[in-house]
């Protein structure tokens, strides 16, 4: 994802050399992962500058989530970017200001023509094939509106390998959560009704399915487009190696991915009393699974350019 992002980043400011540059991650969370791209960012206009013998832009990043989101605990996590960003030998100091931005991804988000870049990464989820139609849609054309001539996008959400909607991982993910609810069915903590009516809707789209849109719309150049593995453990970045040296504390990890995900539609169901106890079983369940193999789900990838209107 880095040589996507520098790529996108570093043409971006190489041919608008803007005196102010306005960046927006959207669907940010609040995570350990959430300010990553920021300081990523940061470094790659740094090493631009150094580059092409220009001062820095003021960077404007805007991180947006739903009105829900724990946006104080994103500021509080601020001092990291500082951390990440200590200016030291051959390096350009930039100047950057953050805003948190509440509000819906599917609605308008900024004036026109306002933006140069636009990142989202695994915010972007469907529940039908035909609402992902309808909504992929409607957030390229909204994102074009907002973005600036020549503005780009950078955007990673869970996809699928094969033609049916929904295998591999993703049915061992769904499975190990259905197990720990049955257990609480058994023990008397969930009334089985309930649990015979629970559904966790989830459509995860092709690549073919995402470029068909892309090139209907006829919005946006695709630079680049790709599909890989990503570990459900954010905290675990060795690809290669299928062994877990901490399944205890991976199986915590990945249950922490999930349940930021469903927790909604589950308190909604069940109610928010057994959240709790239901994601630490999960994440027992998924340890002993961590115990044969990792949790890879294959997720796309893309870099797209706006295109100029004639």
């Amino acid at each position: 994802m880095r040589p996507m992002l520098e790529e996108a980043v570093g043409e971006i400011y190489r041919n608008l050399l803007p005196e102010k540059m306005v960046v927006a991650d959207l669907g940010c969370s609040s995570g350990p992962n959430t300010l990553v791209v920021l300081s990523e960012v940061i470094k790659i206009i740094s090493n631009q500058c150094l580059r092409v013998g220009q001062q820095p832009p003021e960077m404007q990043f805007f991180l947006n989530d739903l009105r829900n989101n724990d946006f104080n605990n994103l500021f509080r996590s601020l001092d990291h970017v500082e951390q990440r960003l200590r200016v030291g030998k051959g390096t350009i100091s930039v100047p950057y200001f953050v805003a948190g931005l509440p509000g819906s991804f599917y609605g308008g988000l900024f004036p026109r023509h306002s933006v140069h870049f636009f990142h989202s990464s695994y915010s972007l989820m469907w529940i039908s094939q035909e609402q992902f139609h309808r909504d992929f849609s409607h957030f390229l054309k909204l994102r074009f509106d907002e973005l600036v001539p020549c503005g780009q996008m950078v955007l990673s959400f869970l996809g699928r390998n094969k033609k049916d909607k929904l295998d591999g991982e993703m049915s061992t993910i769904y499975g190990l959560l259905a197990e720990a609810l049955d257990s609480m069915v058994r023990e008397g903590l969930v009334e089985e009704e309930k649990f015979d009516t629970f559904n966790l809707p989830l459509f995860v789209p092709s690549s073919k399915e995402v470029e068909v849109i892309v090139k209907l719309q006829g919005l946006y150049d695709i630079i680049h487009f790709q599909t890989f593995e990503s570990n459900l453990d954010p905290f675990d970045d060795d690809l290669d190696d299928n062994v877990v040296l901490d399944n205890v504390q991976s199986g915590a990890n990945c249950a922490k991915v999930i349940r930021s995900v469903f927790e909604p539609m589950i308190a909604n169901h069940f109610g928010s009393a057994i959240v709790d106890d239901l994601f630490s079983r999960y994440a027992t369940n998924v340890a002993k699974h961590l115990l044969k193999e990792k949790l890879m789900l294959p997720v796309l990838a893309l870099s797209l350019k706006k295109k100029e209107v004639t």
